[in-house]
């Protein structure tokens, strides 16, 4: 435990009773980038509160040590300190105090302390701050309102003294200095924001426009919140440099058994893992190079495609249990072979094959590759082939997303469990594979509470075998917000996964999720267009920027979205349904109707897509075919599970606010459909404001 005391003035102005009041409010707050507060209370005249106590050092001393920071390790500082504010600001807490000196670092870890300790000085020091020299804050971090003693402040304060970390962590000092605090305060209120490019010319252009936004001197010109500023930092890819991409296109199969066509797309699958924990790195998934499996283009036009400048061709030959992999990496534009061998090795070096390619793509184009990043690289995951074959036929099944293909999957996952019950990745997708099961994927195969025991179970064994596997913390984030409404807990898992695996764009497509089903759009949105630029050609990350724009009220850009995501993917069902809500929402019925009965006609059996299309109807006025679709669904649930989340979106559309409340309540108590998301969606628009639609918000954590 560590011990803070307050200097005697401070106490005998503060008092033993607000203190502990002030102290208890920052106590509730509990996120993995804010240091919690255990206790306080008064010895001798003197206030004093608990906090543990955790080796590391505060960002002034590194700041002390090494002046500037490198700009990619400054803004995902301030980023994580910016998602603590964020956090703070959602349950009414403000900080008042945000300086390097209270933000400590740990393993990594960028923590926020002494909320307490703001909050209840700025407390008795607002009824003082006539006085001279009597600041709520630090002068060189303070906002314009909090010098000239505004009462009122909001998050937006904080913000602003985030920027000045920022500016601080980039320019080696914060943007306004002087001799003394009145000199630094009559400079916020009267000079122009200094432009960080002018000290540090190498500081990108977009951080540059972000840190002025930050720092505008009326709150109202500034981000609107901090998870606005962080959303804006992460969509300046300072950390993704252009120079540092590849995507890995299919190996091809040139062994003599075409069963072993699952084998090449494993490698591909594989390597590709392997290069997403390089942070340095920006690496194309699966689902888009996987287009290229038969390609016709050339490599320069892959390369505009997905927005790389370098490609990795291969092909695998197996034989028994030798297996020979060839790989080559070339520049996209220029057709310049910047890398190329040959490996000849027995089945059971196929980890070690991999890694070596891994680790010499990223030699190869000069990207930095830590120690931790190169021994995660270097982890094998399995010291059996037999499991790893029988893993790489479980993500083929796997990856169809149906009902028949998960619980195949599952089968194959045991398999290989029962081979090497120290498997930890298949013991993740195996949980992985449930949870997709209760969201629905199985349409209505399994119910959720069941699905989800089973996943727990698979998640949990994973991360006691292997607590670094990015994809095991990812998995778990997932089902700690579908299943159980822990937010906060879902998004410290998250934010685990990427530190592990900061180019998986699955967990970030996930986390997207999770933020925009807490009206996050935001940082919702800059997740998702990160996960996009990850995987261009997934037709899911596309489907789901295009939804999170529609939950944002951007109507028109949603619409573009899903435009081209129909066009480019005729045959998907859930492009037409994204289409048929775009043009709902921009005044265009009779278009959406059609998208919307084409998403029905192409998934057969589908009750999501039945159910939205009974809502349509209904808004639309069209009662009695609403009505049709009604009873159809209740004969479909005579048969099999369906949602009852489902049947709220009909009695949504039909007005009957009760009978929808009553579904959404059941679908809360089956953990059902995408009751996780009900609190944002445009679909149950019309209940937002019914009191039993505020209260479920309150039992699911969301208010």
């Amino acid at each position: 435990m560590a011990i803070k005391a307050l200097r005697p003035g401070l106490a005998a102005g503060l008092g033993a009773e607000r203190f502990g009041r002030e102290i208890g409010i920052a106590a509730r707050l509990t996120n993995p980038h804010i240091l919690p507060l255990f206790d306080s209370g008064e010895a001798s005249g003197s206030l004093f509160y608990v906090m543990p106590y955790l080796a590391g050092e505060s960002l002034r001393e590194k700041l002390d040590r090494e002046r500037q920071l490198d700009v990619s390790e400054a803004v995902a500082i301030v980023r994580q300190v910016a998602a603590a504010l964020d956090y703070a600001h959602r349950h009414d807490v403000i900080h008042r105090d945000i300086k390097p000196e209270n933000i400590l670092l740990h393993e990594g870890e960028a923590l926020v302390m002494d909320f307490g300790i703001a909050i209840a000085v700025s407390a008795a020091a607002a009824e003082r701050l006539t006085v001279s020299g009597a600041f709520v804050g630090t002068p060189e971090y303070m906002s314009p309102e909090q010098c000239t003693g505004d009462a009122h402040i909001d998050g937006r304060s904080d913000v602003y003294s985030l920027a000045c970390v920022l500016y601080e962590l980039l320019a080696g000092e914060p943007p306004y200095t002087g001799p003394g605090a009145q000199s630094v305060l009559a400079k916020k209120l009267a000079d122009p924001v200094p432009a960080i490019r002018h000290v540090r010319p190498a500081v990108p252009p977009a951080v540059e426009r972000a840190l002025m936004k930050a720092l505008a001197r009326v709150p109202a010109d500034r981000f609107a919140t901090a998870g606005a500023f962080a959303a804006a930092l992460a969509e300046t890819g300072v950390s993704r440099p252009a120079d540092h991409s590849v995507a890995v296109l299919p190996f091809v199969n040139l062994s003599a058994d075409p069963e072993n066509e699952y084998f090449a797309d494993g490698i591909t699958e594989d390597v590709i893992a392997q290069l997403t924990k390089v942070r340095a790195l920006k690496v194309i998934s699966r689902t888009s190079v996987m287009r290229f499996k038969n390609r016709q283009e050339g490599l320069r036009e892959i390369g505009r495609l997905l927005g790389v400048d370098t490609v990795l061709e291969g092909s695998v030959r197996r034989a028994g249990d030798r297996v020979r992999v060839v790989a080559q990496l070339i520049n996209a534009d220029t057709d310049e072979h910047l890398w190329a061998d040959t490996y000849d090795r027995r089945l059971s070096d196929i980890f070690a094959i991999q890694s070596d390619v891994a680790v010499r793509i990223t030699e190869s184009l000069r990207a930095e590759l830590s120690a931790d990043e190169r021994a995660r690289i270097h982890k094998e995951p399995t010291t059996s082939p037999e499991a790893y074959q029988l893993y790489l036929q479980a993500r083929c099944c796997h990856d169809r997303m149906t009902e028949e293909g998960l619980h195949t999957a599952i089968a194959y996952y045991r398999q290989a469990i029962d081979r090497d019950p120290q498997y930890a990745l298949a013991w993740a997708f195996l949980g992985l594979a449930f949870v997709m099961l209760g969201m629905g994927f199985g349409a209505g195969a399994i119910r959720p509470r069941e699905a989800y025991a089973e996943a727990r179970k698979a998640i949990g064994q994973a991360l006691a075998i292997d607590d670094a596997l990015g994809d095991a913390h990812s998995n778990l984030a997932l089902i700690e917000f579908v299943a159980d409404y822990r937010w906060a807990e879902a998004e410290r898992e998250f934010q685990r996964a990427l530190e592990l695996n900061p180019g998986c764009a699955r967990t970030c497509d996930a986390y997207g999720l999770m933020l925009a089903a807490q009206a996050r759009y935001d940082e919702a949105l800059a997740m998702r267009r990160r996960a996009l630029e990850l995987d261009p050609l997934d037709p899911i990350c596309a489907s789901d920027l295009a939804t999170t724009l529609l939950r944002a009220g951007c109507y028109q850009e949603a619409l573009l979205e899903a435009q081209r995501l129909a066009e480019r993917e005729p045959g998907l069902a859930l492009a037409h349904s994204t289409l048929g809500w775009a043009h709902l929402h921009t005044a265009n019925p009779a278009a959406g109707i059609a998208e919307l009965e084409k998403a029905t006609e192409l998934s057969a059996g589908n009750t999501m897509f039945l159910a939205q299309l009974g809502e349509a109807y209904a808004l639309a006025g069209r009662t009695k075919d609403a009505r049709r679709v009604l009873q159809r669904l209740e004969q479909l649930a005579r048969e099999r599970y369906v949602p009852s989340y489902h049947f709220a979106y009909v009695y949504t559309g039909l007005g009957e606010q009760e009978k929808a409340l009553d579904c959404l309540e059941r679908a809360y108590e089956e953990h059902a459909g995408g009751i996780y998301g009900f609190k944002g969606s445009f679909l149950f628009a019309s209940l937002r404001t019914h009191p039993r639609f505020r209260a479920l918000l309150v039992r699911m954590n969301l208010a």
